[in-house]
């Protein structure tokens, strides 16, 4: 069986950027009626070097950010790992944490990113009600890939 992870990275306390977080959410609710399948959810303000060790340990992850440009409700594309150089290990893209899980744990997850699109970011607001129709949107879109 195949082992999944989704990780959704941004910050909740600044309205739309909190949609990775709030999709991992509603799958804790979903997969809690599904306990049979192999998913691990995970989130944080910002993905870390640290992140590469939970990838290193499964065979799928979707990475969930808000975008600020782009189509919605959502895009869906797969991923690379992509080196890049930084002048620090925090805040980085979700390419160069697959790059680093590569190389620390010589493990190469097949990968794939959910942008779904956001319109503003003021600190403590709730998300915007087009962000929400976006969510919901990429909600549906997650869960019959997961397989509902």
């Amino acid at each position: 069986m195949t082992s999944i992870l989704v990780y959704g990275y941004g910050n909740p306390g600044r309205q739309d950027d909190g949609l990775g977080p709030e999709l991992v959410s509603e799958l804790e609710t979903w997969l809690a009626a599904h306990p049979d399948r192999r998913i691990t959810l995970d989130s944080n303000y910002q993905l870390n070097a640290e992140d590469a060790l939970a990838v290193s340990g499964h065979d799928v992850v979707i990475f969930v950010d808000a975008a600020q440009t782009g189509d919605a409700p959502y895009e869906f594309r797969s991923l690379l790992p992509e080196k890049t150089i930084a002048f620090s290990t925090h805040a980085m893209s979700p390419a160069t944490v697959l790059a680093l899980c590569e190389e620390l744990y010589e493990k190469h997850p097949a990968a794939w990113i959910l942008t779904i699109r956001g319109y503003a970011w003021e600190l403590n607001a709730p998300l915007t009600p087009e962000a929400s129709v976006n969510l919901a949107a990429a909600f549906e879109f997650i869960k019959f890939h997961l397989g509902t």
